[in-house]
């Protein structure tokens, strides 16, 4: 089973539960409808992994703010990359039929390791540069569901069991890459950085 880093210690997530459309910029610039409801999907333990890789030419990043789980909670943030294949996505999504084919591979769940969430949630916030250029930001303003609506919702539904991650949604500036690609994730709380990452794509 994958394993995801917290507290120096390894732990075996049972799943990735993912918020798609959960920031009104983004939604534009895929020219998707906004939901009436939370856009919610599953990655299995298969994807998860700490490494970036190059996929293919039209997959593309999706940079967000994970959560860790425990006594279905909040107990860890992190950062993690939502990898998707864009083509057969969209071919999904125009015939009504589920994503996994694009979003549940192995591998496309990229995730840092974590660290224990302290501080005001309403500050949390991330900024993620490529080659040295900004290309997301991400606030728990910017969200439509913010974590404790996205936990709740999960909750009427599915069981949150310990070391879960939830990834909550990617900002504008999805694009694709390359190998040797750089990649820095840097994770604010209270104004102050509580995680930097780098990803170098392999």
């Amino acid at each position: 089973m994958r394993t995801i880093q917290y507290n120096n210690k390894n732990l075996i997530p049972s799943k990735v539960i993912c918020v798609g459309r959960n920031y009104v910029e983004h939604i534009k610039e895929l020219n998707n409808e906004t939901p009436d409801s939370m856009v919610l999907f599953n990655k299995p333990n298969s994807a998860i992994t700490d490494e970036l890789r190059y996929i293919q030419e039209n997959c593309r990043f999706e940079g967000e703010i994970c959560f860790l789980i425990e006594n279905k909670q909040i107990e860890g943030i992190g950062f993690g990359f939502d990898l998707t294949k864009a083509e057969i996505q969209n071919k999904m999504k125009k015939k009504g039929l589920p994503w996994e084919r694009a979003k549940g591979f192995d591998g496309s769940a990229v995730l840092s390791p974590f660290v224990k969430f302290q501080g005001d949630i309403e500050t949390i916030e991330m900024k993620l540069f490529i080659n040295g250029h900004l290309a997301q930001h991400a606030n728990y303003d910017l969200m439509i569901y913010k974590p404790d609506k996205i936990l709740s919702e999960i909750q009427t539904f599915m069981s949150l069991e310990d070391g879960d991650i939830i990834m909550s949604g990617t900002p504008k500036g999805v694009a694709t890459y390359k190998r040797n690609d750089v990649f820095l994730a840097v994770l604010y709380v209270n104004n102050k950085i509580i995680l930097k990452e780098e990803f170098i794509v392999h």
